[in-house]
């Protein structure tokens, strides 16, 4: 069994849930984690109990011998650690957004080119079990022809004023995750995301700081329609998606573990007209990993087989762009 050391650097509330799948995951090993809030730091140490804890990420870089690492900081000061792991040729995770912006993702897109090291950005959303096994079903069905997604939240510092420093805006620090997933439920192909070619986005600021409505229609390369809606500063964080192929539908509940509800259309009589039922079957599960495959099985399998992850930097920088052109209420060709 292989055991690749691994490291994390920040340990706030994105890192526990790469924590788990890391403690998951009998290949990796934590061999350290560095966070800058010392209480949070001994708390991280007590829970996850790493080899070696660190105030300063340049001090864990300087002094351990890792294969891997995973960046969970805010994406504020996010960009210059992940250019100084992939100089060192380091296997990187980054987490969503990968910087505030475009730019930055370019940048490490950038650097990662010139990398040794392999890359992948926690666009988890692609690595439910429940999406690849949907995902499955609907290319088997000659492919996509709509789908959907909403992402709506109560009111929080993302996005604010007061975080501007720290945060981009609520599209591509939250809703992120379901502007990719429209692009991967969209997809023609097991392990390529379809890339948008128009966009028609209506936008508007409500009257507290980081309440935003988004409202977009897109267009992909696949051929298949989408739309999403996002909404700040509505009663409850709700995530739901859905995708339809010819005779085919289904809708996902994402507020925790996916539920899915399958539909497909069944013709009678001799005048064929259509009826649509619940799908007789459950959701196999099996051919993509079973229950519980994650985004970190497949990057250590990436890793070990020398295969190309499917949510690299590269790709995320088309993710990151059809974020911003929904952000600035974009409307045609992208």
């Amino acid at each position: 069994m292989a055991d690749l050391k691994v490291a994390v650097i920040g340990c706030g509330g994105h890192a526990q849930e790469h924590f788990s799948m890391i403690a998951a995951e009998p290949r990796l090993h934590l061999a350290a984690i560095a966070e800058t809030d010392g209480e949070r730091l001994a708390q991280n140490r007590r829970d996850w109990k790493p080899e070696q804890s660190f105030s300063d990420y340049r001090q864990l870089l300087d002094t351990c011998d890792l294969d891997l690492v995973y960046i969970c900081t805010m994406p504020g000061p996010i960009l210059p650690i992940v250019l100084d792991c992939l100089q060192r040729d380091l296997h990187t995770a980054v987490e969503k957004p990968p910087g505030m912006n475009s730019s930055d993702t370019q940048k490490m897109a950038a650097a990662a080119r010139r990398s040794k090291g392999k890359n992948i950005v926690s666009f988890n959303r692609r690595y439910f079990p429940q999406v690849l096994a949907v995902r499955r079903m609907v290319q088997e069905r000659g492919g996509p022809v709509h789908c959907a997604a909403t992402y709506n939240k109560d009111l929080d510092l993302i996005g604010s004023k007061a975080w501007s420093h720290l945060t981009p805006p609520s599209i591509i620090c939250d809703a992120l995750h379901h502007v990719d997933l429209l692009r991967w439920l969209a997809g023609r192909t097991p392990t390529e995301a379809a890339l948008p070619t128009a966009v028609y986005s209506v936008i508007e600021q409500g009257e507290r700081d980081g309440a935003k409505r988004q409202n977009a229609i897109i267009h992909f390369d696949s051929g298949a329609f989408a739309t999403l809606m996002s909404h700040s500063g509505v009663g409850q964080r709700i995530r739901r998606a859905e995708v339809h192929a010819e005779d085919f539908s289904a809708y996902l509940d994402m507020n925790g573990i996916p539920q899915c509800e399958l539909y497909q259309a069944a013709y009678q009589g001799a005048d064929q007209n259509a009826r649509g039922e619940a799908y007789q079957g459950a959701l196999d599960l099996a051919p993509i990993g079973g229950p519980d495959f994650d985004e970190t099985r497949h990057f250590v399998d990436c890793i070990l087989d020398e295969k190309t992850p499917w949510s690299t930097l590269d790709d995320a920088v088309h993710t990151m762009r059809l974020g911003e052109a929904i952000g600035r209420g974009h409307k045609g060709a992208i």
